[in-house]
Formats: structure tokens, C-alpha cells, sequence
């Protein structure tokens, strides 16, 4: 099953099972907020020890691909030189960033707005995101980076066309970018 399928399921569920949890029972409460924290803590030691395999393996492959360009902006792809331990770093960076604005988001509409039914659904979606990103496949379960896992990964959904299109990696597409000088120094 499509992975946004199966989030649209998972959230119609708990809709129906957050209907029924009785939230004005502040034991029930505070359980529930325990397990948000917990899913959090989790996926947060989940990415550390992400972190961890990136250093370890420390792999100083050189790839090159064209970064789309800003929508609407006019520019050209960027080139963008770097190696496989330092594109998976900026990844999980902002794998990371990803966790962090939605538990901003969770805490502002749960403490300030007083929504309580997003917190179990807070609960299983981004965990559920967490075990299923290309990171985790790769560094945790051992994936081989080929196929969806290559280097460097597409953006998936509504992302793609709000970020202006996909990465390209492809030979021709590069060697053009490097001889029209669209090109930027290799990062460390």
C-alpha cells in the first residue's frame, strides 16, 4: 500500500478512536501525552543512532547532482558537489528539523489551543514516517542504496512541485552544468 494511502487510513482510524477516548479524565490525559513524548523520544534515539552509522561508515564517496532551483525564481539548477556521509548528514538534518517544527506545531495546538485528538494521531504518523524514511532503510536496516535508496533521493509528493521539481543526477545533465559553470565547490 502507498505509504500517503496508508497515513490517510491511519488517521481516519484515530479520528474514530479519538472520539472515543475520554480526554476530560486527566489520567487519560496525561497517558496520552506520554505516549506523544515517547513516539518522540523514540524517533529522536532512532535518528541519533542514524547519526551514529553516518559517522561510522564515513563514506567519502563523491556524487554530484543539480539542485532544482527556487520556483518561480528564473534560476538554473544548481550543481551541487559532496559526498555520501555529508548528504546523508544534511538529510537527517532535516529529518530532524522535520520532528522539531511538528512538535512545535503539536505543543502550540495542544497547549494553547486545547486540541487533544491530534496527539494520538501524533502519536503513530510520524513514527510510522520515521521507520520508513530512506535513512532508516539504509543505516538501520541495512537496505542496499539502490533503486528508491540511490543517491540522491527524489522528493516525494506535494514537496516535488513546491520545492521546483526533482534532483538530477543524470551523466549528461551534470557534465553540461559543470561546463556552463553552474557549478559549486565540493562541501566537506
Amino acid at each position: 500500500m502507498n505509504a500517503q494511502v496508508a497515513n490517510i487510513v491511519i488517521i481516519l482510524g484515530m479520528m474514530q478512536v479519538a472520539k472515543k477516548v475520554p480526554f476530560d479524565d486527566p489520567n487519560v490525559l496525561n497517558g496520552v501525552r506520554a505516549m506523544y513524548v515517547l513516539s518522540n523520544v523514540i524517533i529522536l534515539s532512532l535518528y541519533m543512532y542514524v547519526r551514529g552509522q553516518i559517522d561510522k561508515k564515513n563514506d567519502n564517496t563523491t556524487m554530484k547532482y543539480l539542485e532544482p532551483a527556487a520556483p518561480l525564481s528564473g534560476d538554473q539548477p544548481k550543481l551541487v558537489t559532496t559526498t555520501i556521509a555529508a548528504y546523508d548528514r544534511d538529510q537527517l538534518k532535516a529529518a530532524f528539523k522535520s520532528v522539531l517544527m511538528g512538535v512545535g506545531m503539536m505543543g502550540v495546538m495542544h497547549f494553547y489551543m486545547k486540541y487533544t485528538n491530534p496527539l494520538l494521531i501524533q502519536s503513530i504518523i510520524p513514527l510510522k514516517t520515521a521507520f520508513e524514511s530512506k535513512l532508516v532503510q539504509i543505516h538501520v536496516l541495512g537496505k542496499p542504496a539502490i533503486g528508491d535508496l540511490k543517491r540522491p533521493w527524489k522528493a516525494g509528493g506535494m514537496m516535488q512541485g513546491m520545492q521546483g521539481g526533482d534532483v538530477v543526477s543524470d551523466k549528461k545533465s551534470i557534465d553540461e552544468a559543470e561546463r556552463s559553470g553552474r557549478g559549486g565547490a565540493k562541501e566537506e
